[in-house]
């Protein structure tokens, strides 16, 4: 059985210490394609995941400035962006997006980084990645004005009413740890009716590991848990869970793709 982790940060400093051994364990686990979320800790350092996947064969990359980072931008990071965006190993723009729970960055920033980064990644002609916590209506809202390409929810855990609008916008939906939770009913029936077509699992690591791990650092070998619970669920078998969603992945993200390769710098629209 071969699958694929839509969403990790290999690059977050828990992994500093044995990231070789969390590949072994996930290559042993079926695990053969891995997409590194290239957020990081922000600007100016966009390219983490970038050098992870230059080193490691089956680690793919994103680019993008997380919400909790959006005060860092400057006009250069927009540049910036556009020009690692381009690197061959980058399948995908993220995660970006809105959080109203830390408010790390004014929400007003926030908004204005979103807007112009779905500029980015439609001049990149890449899927996005979208992070929403505390903030569904006006993410939602403003996917629906300045989006028209596919893309991602990560780690849903929304009811299934916002699963449905969500499809309706044309998104998969990528479900991690939080499908095994006690407390995740209405995420196991939002990802019992979402279409085959539309279904991604992920880890988030290293952070919500599934039941039985809960408390400790998450790794992709461990979404072996959330692979079974999404099979119970949808009553099939893992292997078919992981046969479909890889399927998905590599539908969305592998496919080539020719950016317009700017030479003057990124204004927006």
């Amino acid at each position: 059985m071969r699958f694929i982790d839509s969403h990790c940060h290999l690059d977050h400093e828990k992994f500093a210490g044995d990231l070789d051994g969390v590949l072994k364990r996930a290559e042993d686990t079926g695990i053969h394609r891995i997409l590194c979320i290239g957020t990081g800790d922000g600007p100016p350092e966009l390219d983490r995941a970038i050098r992870l996947a230059e080193r490691h064969e089956q680690i793919v990359a994103t680019v993008g400035v997380h919400p909790h980072e959006a005060a860092k931008v400057t006009p250069e990071t927009y540049d910036e962006l556009l020009r690692l965006g381009q690197h061959p190993k980058v399948v995908a723009y993220g995660e970006i997006g809105l959080d109203f729970h830390y408010d790390h960055s004014p929400r007003d920033t926030q908004r204005e980084v979103f807007i112009l980064q779905l500029d980015i990644a439609r001049t990149l002609n890449l899927p996005i990645v979208i992070h929403i916590r505390e903030a569904w209506e006006e993410s939602m809202a403003i996917l629906a004005e300045h989006w028209s390409g596919p893309g991602i929810l990560h780690c849903f855990t929304g009811t299934p009413e916002q699963a449905t609008q969500a499809l309706e916008q044309g998104f998969h939906l990528a479900f991690g740890g939080v499908l095994t939770f006690k407390t995740g009913e209405s995420v196991r029936e939002a990802a019992r009716i979402t279409p085959e077509d539309r279904l991604l699992i992920e880890t988030d690591a290293p952070f919500l590991a599934p039941v039985p791990y809960r408390g400790k650092r998450n790794e992709p070998a461990m979404m072996m848990e959330t692979l079974k619970t999404l099979a119970e669920v949808r009553q099939t078998t893992p292997e078919h869970i992981a046969e479909l969603t890889a399927a998905n992945f590599e539908r969305l993200c592998l496919q080539p793709r020719n950016p317009t390769r700017y030479t003057e710098k990124f204004h927006g629209n």
